[in-house]
């Protein structure tokens, strides 16, 4: 987040309009501290509120969201007899034009095992199940703040379809929900 141009923009811009109006470096930098402060809560309790709607929802029963309905499924990366990755997958109601869609949810790995390869292998899982249960699309969301999985998504086939803005605080701050897609090879 601190590297989007907007936010670099009010980050740099606040503190030095400050330092030449006032002529206190002691007023810039600490203007500057405490932007850093509100971006890093700012973004820290959007976290929160996502990760405790997805427990009280979807996620508070698997079985029921994910192991349930016909088309879908969760899975769960293990080492070591603990689970350090999960991702699911739902069919999508109503895709355009009648296209079986598949989409992809939460894809989460452990901080202790990211950079091992089980992310991208979650997402292959994906997208081999999508192939077998004759899927022609996988689907998703993220935002820029997850830029290495945004990034992970791209390097594996994903494009940009195009994106929102979660609320009006995201739309000041430059911080777009991308809908990406991956076209599945036909058979």
């Amino acid at each position: 987040m601190l590297m989007l141009p907007g936010t670099l923009l009010v980050e740099l811009g606040v503190p030095l309009s400050l330092l030449l109006f006032s002529g206190s470096w002691l007023l810039a930098i600490t203007s500057s501290l405490t932007l850093l402060l509100l971006l890093w809560l700012l973004a820290r309790y959007n976290w929160k509120l996502y990760v405790a709607t997805c427990l009280r929802t979807d996620m508070a029963d698997i079985t029921k969201s994910y192991l349930s309905a016909c088309g879908s499924c969760f899975w769960v990366a293990e080492c070591g007899g603990q689970v350090v990755g999960t991702v699911c997958a739902l069919p999508v109601k109503n895709p355009p034009l009648g296209k079986k869609q598949l989409k992809l949810f939460h894809l989460s790995v452990a901080k202790e095992h990211r950079g091992e390869g089980i992310a991208k292998n979650l997402v292959r899982t994906v997208l081999q199940f999508a192939r077998d249960q004759g899927y022609v699309e996988v689907v998703l969301e993220t935002n820029i703040i997850q830029h290495s999985a945004l990034a992970l998504y791209q390097g594996m086939g994903f494009r940009k379809m195009g994106h929102y803005f979660m609320n009006i605080i995201w739309r000041l701050a430059g911080v777009p929900i991308f809908h990406l897609m991956y076209q599945l090879p036909s058979v």
